[in-house]
């Protein structure tokens, strides 16, 4: 592996990681594929910051064993401050792109080397997002139209029976048909496991809206992003991502998740059907 360089010039890639009380298998097989992912960069400027949420945790720890030869920060001790607002501490330092990574994601070794080839060859390109499966293989729909509040019950909370009768509507709204093997520009909504950003707009937006504790972040961030660059997926950057399913993980996560989407309504208007 390349050793990372000492540099006063901005990083090549910063990346933020945000943990809430999580497992840490899951984390250290995250952690484990971005160094694999990171040893394939030409520029190895790089930094990782942490940011933990827990009330006690040992996710810096596992950071700095996991990432023993590259920059980690671990910030921490601050409680729940919500998901946006954690990736906020961190947007203090932006490097030329920015990758902002859930800590439940797998990425194949060739994705950041990829991803910044793509933008770089791209410089209209502001934000990018990867093709993604399930653990179990099944591929995962990380771009989105711009919601309903029938596609969002449905999608969420529905019955498996409901969500069948519903299957054209559903594909229509994760854009299954658009996001295969080729390229797709300018899709309105990406998922908030994996954003790479170009820095410099990152930074120009100000990061996430700190209203959102936790859910819909990602969405009115990729609108905004979307108004001033365009927006890539590019499926030759792929992923595992473990994550999602709100309804069932609970009632705190189910009112959340209301609260969330009445703010994004609110800022971005109501499309009930």
């Amino acid at each position: 592996m390349t050793a990372p360089h000492s540099s006063t010039a901005p990083e090549l890639l910063t990346i933020s990681i945000v943990t809430f009380l999580s497992d840490a298998s899951e984390l250290r097989a995250t952690l484990a594929s971005l160094q694999e992912a990171l040893a394939q960069l030409d520029e190895p400027n790089v930094l990782i910051t942490l940011v933990d949420n827990s009330p006690q945790s040992d996710a810096g720890k596992i950071a700095r064993e996991e990432l023993s030869h590259w920059p980690v920060r671990v910030l921490e001790g601050h409680g729940n401050i919500g998901f946006g607002r954690a990736h906020n501490l961190a947007f203090e330092r932006i490097g030329e792109f920015h990758l902002i990574l859930n800590p439940d994601i797998q990425m194949q070794p060739d994705a950041l080397k990829t991803a910044i080839s793509f933008m770089r060859k791209n410089p209209d390109t502001g934000l990018l997002t990867p093709k993604a499966h399930w653990p179990d293989g099944t591929r995962q729909f990380l771009c989105k139209r711009y919601p309903a509040l029938f596609d969002l019950l449905l999608r969420g909370f529905a019955p498996p029976f409901m969500r069948a009768l519903f299957e054209r509507r559903l594909a229509r709204y994760e854009m299954r048909a658009e996001t295969n093997e080729e390229a797709y520009w300018s899709p309105p909504i990406v998922s908030g496991c994996f954003m790479m950003f170009r820095g410099a707009l990152l930074q120009k937006l100000g990061g996430f809206d700190p209203r959102y504790f936790l859910y819909f972040e990602d969405f009115d961030l990729s609108l905004r992003s979307g108004a001033a660059a365009r927006t890539a997926y590019v499926p030759s950057v792929e992923i595992t991502h473990a994550g999602g399913h709100a309804a069932r993980k609970g009632w705190w996560h189910i009112r959340q998740f209301g609260k969330s989407a009445a703010l994004f309504y609110r800022q971005h208007g109501l499309k009930l059907f």
